[in-house]
């Protein structure tokens, strides 16, 4: 394992140490947004990690190497290669490390790669789930069943609101995925702060967060824990207004064809350019608040250990 995992100094110190460390991920860097934004976007939230007290883990592949904790080299790299990065999940890691190349991590591999290093908080935008008309499609995100297997607690605005969000949320309970709110008893849906369904719990601290994360390891439960974080109001969408405009993309995907992986780049490319640049910038928002939270939570975590 030692000859591919590569984790640095100081996320290795803070392991070591008993500091906080907050995971994120890279596929936002190589296919969320264009060059140089991606990357001063990745920067600020490692700053925001930062500045709350925690060590930032940005996570990808590079020349076939996990690397846990990427440098901003390695994270300029990334935003300049753009979509020449590979979109790495789960299944694609053996086949890019073997040859060495350069990947993007999405959810399930971040999360696989973090859980190998010993990280146990991540941050993201929002996570994959069932797409609209899996029933014809079976499209389904490998995040889910990642969230099922691996022990990472997975800090997001929800799932994405391109997604069947009621039937995510019923394959997340099939799988013993605890959803938690945020503050919130209703699912956030990424770019608003509802979706009309509800979490399994709320918890109103970053500590009662911490806790049942904590519990949870403690008593042997595999798989980890969703908590949903709703985007702060004033970076929030009309509920209507971004729902028309997903409509729309979803509608020309399937008339293009567009499938699997390629399909969740794709719908928020074209959202963002259907919104005139807006959602990009809710998308941005909530990523920040996402790792403000999971920040908080991993230095409660810390304090229990």
């Amino acid at each position: 394992m030692k000859q591919y995992l590569n984790i640095s100094a100081e996320v290795k110190s803070a392991l070591q140490n008993n500091r906080p460390v907050v995971a994120l991920e890279s596929t936002i860097i190589s296919h969320g947004m264009p060059y140089p934004q991606n990357v001063q976007t990745a920067l600020m939230v490692e700053q925001i990690v930062r500045d709350a007290g925690c060590v930032p883990a940005t996570i990808a592949i590079i020349e076939g190497k996990l690397t846990v904790g990427c440098s901003k080299d390695q994270i300029d790299l990334l935003g300049r290669l753009g979509q020449q990065v590979t979109k790495v999940s789960r299944r694609d890691i053996p086949f890019i490390v073997a040859k060495g190349l350069n990947g993007a991590t999405t959810v399930a591999s971040t999360m696989y790669i973090a859980s190998l290093a010993g990280v146990q908080v991540f941050a993201t935008g929002g996570i994959g789930g069932v797409h609209r008309n899996a029933e014809k499609t079976m499209d389904i995100s490998a995040d889910l069943d990642e969230l099922q297997q691996t022990s990472v607690m997975v800090v997001c605005a929800g799932a994405k609101s391109i997604l069947d969000i009621g039937l995510t949320l019923e394959c997340l309970e099939t799988r013993g995925v605890p959803v938690v709110g945020f503050q919130t008893e209703d699912m956030p849906a990424f770019y608003t702060q509802k979706s009309g369904f509800k979490v399994d719990y709320r918890l109103d601290t970053a500590r009662e967060i911490a806790e049942a994360f904590f519990v949870q390891r403690k008593i042997g439960l595999q798989g980890g824990m969703l908590v949903a974080n709703p985007i702060p109001d004033s970076y929030a969408m009309d509920s209507k207004y971004i729902s028309d405009n997903i409509q729309r993309a979803v509608e020309e995907a399937e008339r293009l064809g567009i499938s699997g992986k390629e399909t969740t780049p794709y719908l928020l490319d074209k959202i963002q350019r259907l919104t005139g640049g807006k959602s990009l910038q809710a998308n941005i928002q909530l990523v920040y608040n996402n790792a403000r939270l999971a920040s908080q939570i991993a230095r409660e975590l810390c304090k229990l250990k």
